[in-house]
């Protein structure tokens, strides 16, 4: 956590409104865990609660960091933690699939128990002692519920972490109120559509690699700079990005691009403020 706070403090210095989103993978697996173990004695909670948990749990971890960090560097910003829905559709195709795999690895015994709570398992690791794992729906997200409470925050010079483990999805009803559903949202798709509540400049996925690279693991493997957003659909439609790894964070970046932002970037983490100015990571750029 003071990692993170500590390669985002320069960007906050430098003046830049800045939005912050976050995972929740091992946060919401240990709740899952946590739940699983204690049934039947205590109450199971719903999928989309256990997001809002967790955005809750890390939110105010990052804010307590964050406002610490740039308090002792003398920088009065305020840090806000925004519980964040976003819309989706009911009729998604990922609520047939159920494609996202989530929570502990389970062996044969402990899937049977699973499939007997009415939880969808699959396996994720063939020929492995647990090779299963809870597989959920992952819907594409439209927008973000908190639109306007978010933009507000943002030009009032308020640094916003919004959008935590992809945010809790809900659905439209047809007398205009919204009804949550249990699914998890991809985090890096729920981001883009925070760049866009905001009308964002530049939109940076930070990762564990300073680029993306293709025909990665590879002798032919080798880092993308620089490319168009044409260029990057091209790889994208020809596999070069991994499903559930690397692709999604490409996908939101060419939708942040084509939405209309300068530019957008994926990096790692001590390559943020390089990036930023555009010496670092792979660049994604109109045209």
């Amino acid at each position: 956590m003071e990692v993170a706070c500590r390669q985002l403090t320069p960007l906050i210095r430098s003046g830049n409104r800045v939005v912050i989103t976050h995972g929740n993978g091992p946060q919401v697996g240990n709740l899952l865990i946590q739940q699983e173990e204690s049934a039947p004695g205590v109450p199971q909670q719903p999928l989309d609660i256990c997001v809002g948990m967790t955005q809750g749990q890390i939110g105010t971890m990052l804010q307590q960091v964050l406002h610490k960090m740039l308090q002792g560097e003398g920088i009065q910003r305020e840090v806000v933690t925004l519980v964040s829905h976003f819309v989706v559709t009911e009729d998604d195709p990922d609520f047939d699939q159920s494609s996202k795999p989530i929570g502990p690895f389970l062996n044969v015994t402990e899937k049977e128990r699973y499939e007997e709570r009415g939880h969808a398992v699959m396996e994720v690791s063939p020929g492995g002692e647990r090779p299963y794992r809870r597989s959920v729906p992952s819907p594409m997200p439209l927008r973000l519920l908190e639109r306007r409470s978010l933009r507000a925050l943002v030009n009032e010079g308020t640094i916003v972490i919004a959008g935590g483990g992809g945010g809790i999805p809900v659905v439209l009803e047809p007398d205009g109120s919204y009804r949550r559903v249990e699914a998890v949202i991809d985090k890096d798709l729920a981001g883009e559509k925070l760049a866009e509540s905001v009308d964002a400049d530049i939109y940076i996925v930070l990762t564990n690699v300073e680029a993306v690279a293709l025909d990665f693991g590879t002798d032919r493997q080798r880092p993308i700079k620089s490319a168009t957003v044409s260029q990057v659909k091209d790889y994208f439609d020809a596999g070069q990005f991994a499903r559930g790894s690397m692709a999604p964070k490409v996908l939101g970046c060419i939708q942040f691009v084509e939405f209309g932002g300068e530019r957008a970037v994926i990096t790692g983490l001590e390559w943020a403020e390089e990036a930023l100015a555009g010496r670092a990571g792979t660049q994604i750029l109109p045209g």
